[in-house]
């Protein structure tokens, strides 16, 4: 049984309609579930079957039909739109498949941006940037630009951004999905470590085998959830 000052995140009976000309489409149908702190848990489902949708959600990227999302127990529904940015900002670290770095940008100063937003002062923004980015391996690619780097080089440098503001949640959208197996082993080593310290962690995919070999599985199939695995 969690215990509700443990529960990072809530979803209580959430569902997202869209309206496609005369058609409305359920992409997410009832959905409830809770998210402890330091959890680590995969999202699963094939393309269509609302999983990207509900990240989307969690992430405050979106808001829902109907039903609640909680986070640290504070309504989102509630929120305006800085409140919004300010919980995308400091509480949820993002890991896309497609990295997401801006290509004008060094890896440094794609880091350092998310400090940037919170107001940062730069030697610090600058200092922490560095000691991520030693830790992710890439202290030989401060300064080079996206399109010098290799997809796992690219990942890295992704979760390196996703990590230096502490976030509560990381959310990773098929992160290891353009990568080769062997990379994609050690992208998910590196989620392991960070889970280890505390953070929470949520992966996004349709991979089976990432997907079970992580401690929690929720299934979605339809906008439904048809499986929440513990294993």
């Amino acid at each position: 049984m969690m215990k509700e000052e443990n529960i990072l995140l809530s979803l209580d009976n959430v569902s997202k309609l869209y309206k496609m000309g005369e058609t409305v489409v359920t992409a997410l149908d009832g959905v409830s579930f809770n998210v402890e702190r330091g959890e680590f848990l995969s999202i699963m489902g094939p393309s269509g079957s609302g999983k990207s949708t509900c990240m989307n959600l969690i992430g405050c990227l979106d808001k829902p039909t109907s039903g609640e999302i909680l986070i640290n127990g504070k309504k989102v529904s509630l929120m305006n739109q800085n409140q919004l940015a300010e919980i995308r900002n400091r509480t949820i670290g993002f890991v896309f498949q497609q990295y997401n770095l801006l290509p004008n940008l060094s890896v440094i100063e794609n880091v350092m941006l998310p400090l940037r937003y919170q107001g940062v002062p730069v030697a610090e923004r600058r200092k922490r940037a560095e000691k991520v980015l030693d830790r992710m391996g890439l202290s030989d690619r401060l300064n080079h630009k996206p399109s010098e780097l290799s997809g796992g080089q690219k990942q890295r440098t992704a979760i390196a951004r996703a990590t230096v503001t502490d976030p509560a949640l990381i959310l990773a959208d098929e992160p290891t999905g353009a990568l080769d197996s062997h990379t994609g082993e050690s992208v998910m080593d590196l989620f392991n470590e960070i889970n280890r310290e505390g953070t929470t962690i949520i992966v996004v995919t349709h991979d089976e085998k990432i997907g079970r070999s992580l401690p929690r599985t929720i299934r979605i199939l339809d906008g439904k959830i048809q499986e929440d695995f513990h294993a």
